[in-house]
């Protein structure tokens, strides 16, 4: 098990559903990579769920008890040093404040970004909670995907905001830490039609083809079939019932 008890700042650190139907997602996600679940209350009407393989965290969900309308779907965090210093820098560079910095009681202080090309991230500075407990295997976080329709602007945010590197290539850019590939960027391909510009989170598959097939046997959909990408690995696109997206990957070589 790749344990994990520190995410150094600027590292991808938990990912987290926001669903309409917590009690169908926590099925779907059970039956698709095993977890187990771990409800505690989080304020009037609503239930924050840890979710966890062999007892350790590797992400949560909730359910929005303010109904706001906004589809389900995933939420990527990164850990950094200040939230409060990270909401300025992203203000200065052009983003904007989805959520002022907040503390979450006492596991965390955050806020939520939107970047100059739509898309939201939240930034976390850990207290008691540092995030993911175990990350890079099978029904883990082991990736993240800005797909936006911007490139440029997102590559300059982001490279300002967190201090990634950018390797660039045509098609794909791969955001580094330390030299290291820890997420990916991409434009959003006209035949996708209007897709607002968004953060995709991965989960490590041991096998990409069966996982596709578990999803759209349990209600889900396959937004993009299992495609290899040379040299890489292996990857697809799913939805869960509800409409959340989220992709499963294996790599080539292995973890």
């Amino acid at each position: 098990m790749t344990q994990v008890d520190k995410h150094d700042p600027g590292s991808f650190s938990w990912a987290e559903l926001a669903t309409n139907n917590p009690a169908a997602a926590k099925k779907f996600y059970a039956d698709l990579f095993g977890w187990g679940f771990d409800d505690s209350p989080a304020g009037p009407d609503m239930v924050y769920t840890t979710l966890k393989k062999n007892g350790r965290a590797v992400g949560a969900l909730y359910q929005d008890p303010k109904q706001t309308g906004i589809p389900p779907h995933w939420n990527t965090y990164v850990t950094v040093a200040s939230a409060d210093g990270s909401a300025k820098k992203a203000k200065d560079l052009g983003g904007k404040l989805v959520a002022e910095p907040f503390d979450v009681m006492e596991y965390g202080r955050m806020a939520v970004v939107q970047d100059p090309t739509g898309a939201m991230i939240c930034v976390w500075e850990p207290k008691k909670h540092i995030g993911a407990q175990v990350v890079n295997e099978t029904g883990a976080l082991c990736w993240a995907e800005l797909d936006t329709n911007d490139t440029d602007a997102a590559q300059k945010f982001y490279t300002g905001l967190f201090g990634w590197g950018a390797k660039v290539s045509p098609e794909y850019t791969e955001w580094q830490k330390g030299g290291t590939s820890i997420g990916g960027m991409m434009k959003i391909p006209k035949e996708w039609g209007p897709v607002p510009p968004n953060w995709l989170v991965y989960f490590a598959s041991d096998d990409v083809d069966a996982t596709a097939a578990k999803a759209s046997k349990s209600g889900g959909k396959t937004v993009v079939p299992p495609t290899n990408i040379p040299d890489m690995g292996r990857f697809a696109v799913l939805a869960d019932p509800q409409g959340a997206v989220f992709a499963v990957f294996r790599p080539a070589k292995g973890w």
